[in-house]
């Protein structure tokens, strides 16, 4: 083998093998949170750049999940998006369930559905060929990620410390997210910046 050949070959194994690290690091904690534009269920564009300079949280829904049941089925959900949506943050839930799989609604369907559970996102967005769930490494519904105002993301995992479909271990649940909020919104480092996702697997 010529030295150009042994060259090509070593810088071609480079590639292969760093190439799917910088895939599983694009969404990690302390990295900037990988960029995307989602129509929402109302027709609506969103990208995630023209957001900098606010707080945004970043929540995978799928309401036939149980797991996501107990959040909203308790409230908690809903609580926390009114919450810190009066805060000025921006709450994207967004749905990665491809067609025909569970989860997946048309846009009429989906509003239906957040009036009935009283949700109260800043917007439903649709992820219909699971780009940006894969983008994001998203594994369960729920999975949750806090983006600060300069676009770093600062929490990544699930909603809480306990990992069931009880809408009564919701009170007595860590939520992680609220922490993260609470701690960000403050100007203080996030004391808990990951955790173990949990849920319905995102039905690419």
């Amino acid at each position: 083998m010529t030295i150009r050949a042994r060259n090509l070959a070593a810088l071609a194994m480079a590639a292969a093998l760093t190439a799917p690290t910088a895939a599983r690091a694009a969404a990690m904690v302390g990295q900037p949170a990988p960029d995307f534009t989602l129509v929402d269920s109302n027709g609506a564009t969103h990208s995630l750049a023209d957001l900098k300079g606010k707080m945004v949280v970043l929540e995978w829904v799928n309401f036939e999940c149980p797991f996501v049941g107990k959040h909203y089925g308790s409230g908690n959900m809903q609580k926390l998006q009114k919450t810190y949506t009066g805060k000025g943050v921006v709450w994207l839930s967004i749905n990665s369930s491809a067609a025909g799989k569970q989860g997946h609604f048309a846009p009429d369907k989906i509003n239906a559905l957040m009036k009935e559970k009283g949700a109260a996102p800043t917007a439903y967005l649709i992820d219909t060929d699971g780009a940006v769930g894969r983008a994001y490494g998203a594994k369960t519904t729920p999975h949750m990620f806090v983006v600060d105002p300069g676009g770093t993301i600062v929490y990544a995992g699930g909603i809480d410390d306990t990992p069931s479909t009880d809408q009564a271990d919701v009170p007595k649940a860590r939520n992680f997210v609220s922490a993260a909020l609470d701690e960000a919104l403050a100007g203080k480092p996030v004391t808990t910046a990951s955790s173990t996702p949990y849920g319905c697997s995102v039905k690419y």
